[in-house]
């Protein structure tokens, strides 16, 4: 028999695989995991509705704990409570600022704004001196972004 804490862990080599340097956890898609003997349930919210990800995401999952000799298991996909951006752990957001992509800003960040935008930093150079070029980047939970500073283009994971 598993412990919670033991398929957490195996699933922790699980990644999304349009940002193959962050793992399910880190991006806050994995919702719960219950062991109920050697039964395991597997709880996993996509990061919006339709996600083309999250099937990939669900094989790999079943994949990793098929591999780990876990027999029986489900994988369930919960759309309620919506998934949000702020789920993503402090381990992800910077693994998506070494990887290239600018993280979303936390909501509790955006209301301090109060009202005002938030300021998307390159991940790149460090520049606040940035535009938005389009409201879909490299996948639809991204936006494209242009440094004015090093003049590189870069995705923003979107507030959600």
């Amino acid at each position: 028999m598993r412990t919670e804490a033991e398929i957490r862990d195996l699933l922790e080599q699980v990644k999304d695989p349009e940002i193959p340097v962050i793992s399910i956890r880190e991006l806050g898609v994995l919702r719960e995991v219950n062991v109920d003997g050697d039964k395991v349930e597997v709880i996993i919210t996509p990061t919006y509705s339709g996600c083309p990800a999250m099937d990939v995401m669900q094989e790999d999952v079943e994949k990793a704990l098929r591999e780990a000799g876990i027999e029986r298991f489900s994988v369930k996909q919960v759309l309620s409570p919506a998934w949000s951006t702020d789920w993503i752990s402090k381990s992800g957001r910077k693994k998506l600022l070494d990887y290239g992509i600018a993280p979303p800003p936390h909501t509790s960040d955006i209301r301090a704004l109060k009202g005002g935008a938030p300021v998307t930093a390159c991940p790149q150079c460090g520049s606040t001196d940035t535009i938005l070029v389009s409201q879909f980047g490299s996948t639809p939970c991204k936006a494209l972004y242009r440094c004015n500073a090093c003049l590189e283009p870069f995705d923003l994971f979107k507030c959600l």
